[in-house]
């Protein structure tokens, strides 16, 4: 009733107006007017005023469109199996980069890096060993080396038989094997720690990734897992929604998409708050169409093509706003095709105090 009230009185505005300023004078002056003239500019008016008051006409070279909010999701799972310790944050919770988010428990990785910690020390012995080995057939190098000069001596002067002879020759190129053997020892007691070093290192590595934190600051928007359960590699245990990287997606007609500047100005406005204009920039067009086929021949079902484009919030508008975001939130997205246009002053930005 209110409506067909408010658009009498609109009609009768506009009628008055173009007959002769009141509805007493279009009704004394209406011989001066045809009936079909009045009608036509009555229905011209009442669409301009109309759709000015449903704000649907813009400039030339800016577009709008209807829209959805939306933020980057980012899903935390456990890298490797086990239970489910804890889970430390809620739905709707604000979390910081770096912070914990859940802890997974695995008895089995604690148990293999006490194996991995006890085989390094195991090699690091076996090393000092081998040193010490070598050290030892060093110093029987040297004796042999030493009896052999003195034997050749002997010999020449037929102090010393060829057979005692030839036995500190033997003995000699014996210590030589034995210290050869002494230093691989030591070699592989050094490949023995190395490797085992490495294996502590990458079990180390496992229980740091038990520990699962947020990459990025954002909100809590599912928490899919609870503690207790028992999880597979790959399990999400809660969503984040990136709060720095919001972004208003629409469809565009493939006319308005290929006039679109990536960089360039945009802005939004969501239905729950239609007194505010948030600045945004064009950060995406897709190079596909969404709603026809890839290949099409005729221009008039060209003309049907829509292409999805994202319109960037401003990331200090972000920086700032970030905690009042809400995700899902229907609004509408203007754009330019073109750039030197001016934003007109109904979308001037304005955001809240």
């Amino acid at each position: 009733m209110i409506e067909a009230r408010a658009h009498t009185l609109i009609v009768t505005i506009i009628l008055g107006a173009t007959v002769g300023g009141s509805p007493a004078a279009a009704a004394n002056d209406s011989p001066r007017f045809s009936i079909a003239q009045a009608q036509s500019e009555l229905q011209s008016k009442l669409h301009t005023l109309i759709d000015k008051l449903r704000g649907v006409d813009m400039p030339v070279g800016i577009v709008k469109t209807n829209g959805r909010i939306e933020a980057t999701q980012v899903d935390i799972a456990g890298k490797y199996p086990g239970r489910l310790e804890s889970v430390m944050v809620e739905e709707g919770d604000e979390v910081g980069a770096g912070q914990t988010i859940a802890v997974i428990s695995s008895p089995e990785y604690q148990a293999q890096l006490r194996g991995a910690q006890a085989a390094v020390l195991k090699a690091k012995q076996a090393l000092a060993e081998a040193e010490a080995m070598i050290a030892e057939r060093q110093s029987d190098q040297i004796a042999a080396k030493n009896d052999l000069q003195r034997g050749q001596d002997l010999v020449e002067k037929g102090w010393m038989t060829k057979q005692v002879f030839d036995q500190r020759v033997n003995k000699a190129q014996s210590t030589d094997a034995l210290l050869h053997a002494a230093e691989a020892a030591r070699d592989q007691a050094r490949f023995a720690i190395t490797t085992s070093e490495a294996e502590v290192d990458r079990i180390e590595a496992i229980l740091v990734d038990l520990k699962l934190v947020a990459p990025r600051s954002g909100r809590v928007q599912y928490k899919i897992s609870q503690a207790g359960e028992v999880v597979n590699a790959g399990t999400r245990i809660v969503t984040l929604l990136d709060l720095h990287d919001v972004y208003m997606t629409i469809y565009l007609s493939a006319a308005q998409a290929g006039q679109l500047a990536l960089g360039d100005e945009a802005r939004i406005i969501i239905d729950p708050l239609p007194q505010y204009v948030v600045p945004a920039s064009i950060s995406f067009v897709a190079t596909e169409s969404q709603f026809t086929p890839k290949s099409v021949e005729t221009a008039e079902e060209r003309e049907k093509l829509m292409f999805r484009v994202k319109l960037q919030v401003d990331p200090k508008v972000l920086e700032q706003y970030h905690t009042q975001v809400k995700t899902g939130v229907r609004g509408i997205g203007f754009a330019r095709t073109d750039s030197s246009v001016p934003w007109p002053q109904d979308l001037a930005v304005r955001l809240p105090k």
